[in-house]
C-alpha cells in the first residue's frame, strides 16, 4: 500500500509485563485481543525514558533524551526537532491529535497540522526538578501513594472526563476524514490518559475484576532498606512514608487498573469500528509511553528501569506486515522509522541524529543490529541513570549508584544482580563498553543541571506580571459549523454525508 493511512493509538502508563503476546489472557480486552491477533507484537519493548513528557519526546522524535533535552516533565520540547508528525506532513499527509503528548514549551504542534484536544498537563517549566536540593519533595506536583490507597469506583474523574473527549472527537475525525474534503493520506495519533494512575474506574469495568486473580503482585514488597538505592529515592519522592498501604489497598489500586484498561478497549473498539463503518483502510499502532511498577517489590508508577516501569506493549497491523510474536528487544523510539518505513519516507539525512531504526526487517526475522537504550533523569534521581537490553540481559549504570545486571529470561523479576559476579564478568565488561561509547554521563549530568537551573529562572520570571500560558487551546468557529446562512444547505447536506448514495 503506498502512502497508506495511519492510525496510533497511545495509552499512558501500560506495563507491557501485562503484554506478553497481545494482551494477557484473563484481561478483558476483546477488541485488543483481536488487534493483536492482526498484529506483530513486540513482547520486549522499552520506553526511551520512563516518565511522560521524555518518553512521549522519544516517541515522537526518534532521540533519547540527552540529545532532545527532554529531561522530565518540565522540560522544553524544543521546535527545531523533526517528529514522525514533520516527516509524514513534509511527505503530503494530514496530521492530526487527539489527546495528550505533553509537549512543553510555545510549541504544542511539533508537526501535528490540527490538535482536537488540549493536553492534560501543563505546558510549562512549573515541574522542574533540582539536583542542587537532592532529596527534595515537591508536594504540589510530585507522585504519592494516594493514588494507592484512594483507588475504588468513579463514574466520573478529571482522567475519565479527558478521555472521553480524546475518543468523541477522534471519532469525529475519523468520520470527517471518510467525506473526503481532503484527498491527502493521513496519520492520526489518538492518545489517552489511562490507566495512568489514580487507579479510579468506572462500576462496569471495576465488576470485570471482582474475581481476578492478579490483584497481588507477583514479586512481593521489601524492606526499605533491602532495596538499591534508586529505588529508596523513588520510594521518597512518593512519600511512602505517610501511608500505610494494606494488602487491601494493593489489591484494589490494581484492580482500578486493570478495569482502566478494559475502559481503554471499549474505546479503541469504538474508534476502531468507525474505521471499518467508514471503509477506511490504515495502519494501526499500539504503543504505551511507559509502564507502572502496580505494586511489583512495593514500587509504583515508574521512574524506574525495572520491566514493569520500562516494558512496554507495542502493536503493529500493516499490510505486508506478517502478525505474530516478535522477542527481539525493540524501542518506542523506533516507532517513527517504521511509519516513516511504511510510508516510503527517506529519513538518511538526519540518521546520524537518531536513535531509532525501522522495525520492518526486525518483524520479518532480521537480527537488531543494536541494543535498545533507555535514559532517565528526572524527580527521584539526583544523577542521570542509563540502560541497555542486548538478548537476554540488561544492564542498568548511573554515576553514584551500583551497576546492574539481569539476566531476563533467568530471572525475569529481576531479583539477583549479577554485576558482582565472577560468572558475569565478561558480560558486565561488554556492557560497560558499550555504555562508556554511548554516554559521557558526567556530561549528561551537566546538561541536566544546566537546563534545570535555567528553567527554574524562566518560570519563576514568566509567573509575575501578566501571564501568557502555552497550553494549547482547541479553538472552534460556531459560525462554520452545521448550517450557516453563508452556505447552501443542499450542498452541505451532501458534502457531509458519508456514504452518499445507499
Amino acid at each position: 500500500m503506498d502512502n497508506p493511512n495511519i492510525l496510533i493509538v497511545m495509552v499512558d502508563q501500560l506495563s507491557g509485563t501485562f503484554f506478553p503476546d497481545g494482551p494477557a489472557e484473563w484481561l478483558h480486552a476483546p477488541h485488543l485481543k483481536a488487534l493483536a491477533a492482526r498484529s506483530a507484537r513486540f513482547a520486549n519493548t522499552y520506553t526511551a525514558s520512563p516518565l511522560c513528557a521524555p518518553g512521549r519526546g522519544g516517541f515522537m522524535s526518534s532521540m533519547l533524551p540527552s540529545r532532545t533535552g527532554i529531561y522530565d516533565n518540565a522540560a522544553e520540547f524544543r521546535a527545531d526537532i523533526p517528529t514522525f508528525a514533520h516527516h509524514l506532513r513534509g511527505a503530503g499527509y494530514a496530521t492530526c491529535l487527539s489527546g495528550k503528548m505533553h509537549f512543553v514549551g510555545p510549541d504544542q504542534m511539533h508537526g501535528f497540522e490540527e490538535r482536537l484536544t488540549t493536553d492534560i498537563y501543563p505546558a510549562d517549566f512549573g515541574w522542574t526538578p533540582d539536583y542542587r536540593k537532592p532529596g527534595e519533595r515537591i508536594d504540589w506536583w510530585y507522585h504519592n501513594m494516594g493514588s494507592v490507597t484512594g483507588a475504588g469506583v468513579a463514574e466520573i474523574s478529571n482522567q475519565l472526563e479527558y478521555d472521553d473527549e480524546v475518543a468523541h472527537l477522534a471519532e469525529a475525525k475519523l468520520y470527517d476524514l471518510a467525506r473526503g474534503g481532503d484527498a491527502r493520506p493521513w496519520c492520526l495519533t489518538v492518545s489517552f490518559t489511562h490507566p495512568h494512575d489514580p487507579y479510579v474506574a468506572r462500576r462496569r469495568f471495576w465488576d470485570l475484576y471482582e474475581d481476578c486473580a492478579h490483584l497481588a503482585p507477583d514479586v512481593p514488597a521489601f524492606e526499605y532498606e533491602d532495596h538499591d538505592p534508586h529505588s529508596r529515592r523513588i520510594f521518597d519522592a512518593n512519600d511512602w512514608r505517610s501511608y500505610d498501604i494494606s494488602d487491601d489497598h494493593i489489591a484494589r489500586a490494581r484492580r482500578g487498573y486493570f478495569a482502566n484498561i478494559s475502559y481503554l478497549d471499549e474505546k479503541i473498539g469504538s474508534i476502531l469500528k468507525v474505521l471499518e463503518d467508514t471503509r477506511q483502510e490504515a495502519v494501526v499502532v499500539f504503543v504505551s509511553d511507559h509502564g507502572d511498577m502496580l505494586g511489583e517489590r512495593g514500587l509504583w508508577f515508574k521512574m524506574s528501569m525495572y520491566e514493569g516501569s520500562a516494558r512496554v506493549p507495542l502493536m503493529i497491523a500493516a499490510p505486508g506486515v506478517t502478525a505474530g510474536r516478535i522477542d527481539a528487544p525493540v524501542s518506542t523510539l523506533d516507532v517513527g522509522p517504521t511509519l516513516a518505513d511504511l510510508a516510503g519516507i527517506d529519513l538518511s539525512s538526519i540518521a546520524d541524529w537518531t536513535d531509532g531504526q525501522s522495525l520492518l526487517p526486525v518483524a520479518a526475522g532480521a537480527v537488531r543490529s543494536a541494543p535498545v537504550a533507555i535514559e532517565y533523569a528526572a524527580e527521584a534521581t539526583v544523577a542521570p541513570i542509563v540502560a541497555l537490553r542486548d538478548g537476554r540481559y540488561k544492564y542498568v549504570r548511573c554515576a553514584v549508584d551500583p551497576e546492574q545486571l539481569f539476566d531476563l529470561e533467568a530471572d525475569p523479576g529481576e531479583l539477583n544482580n549479577l554485576a558482582g559476579l565472577d560468572s558475569h564478568a565478561a558480560v558486565l565488561a561488554e556492557f560497560r563498553e558499550l555504555a562508556e561509547a554511548r554516554w559521557d554521563l558526567a556530561r549528561f549530568d551537566a546538561d541536566v543541571r544546566a537546563s534545570q537551573a535555567r528553567r527554574l529562572v524562566v518560570y519563576d520570571a514568566l509567573r509575575k506580571g501578566g501571564y501568557y500560558p502555552w497550553d494549547f487551546q482547541p479553538l472552534k468557529s460556531a459560525s462554520d459549523r452545521f448550517m450557516r446562512n453563508h452556505m447552501d444547505l443542499n450542498d452541505l447536506e451532501n458534502a457531509q454525508r458519508f456514504p452518499r448514495g445507499e
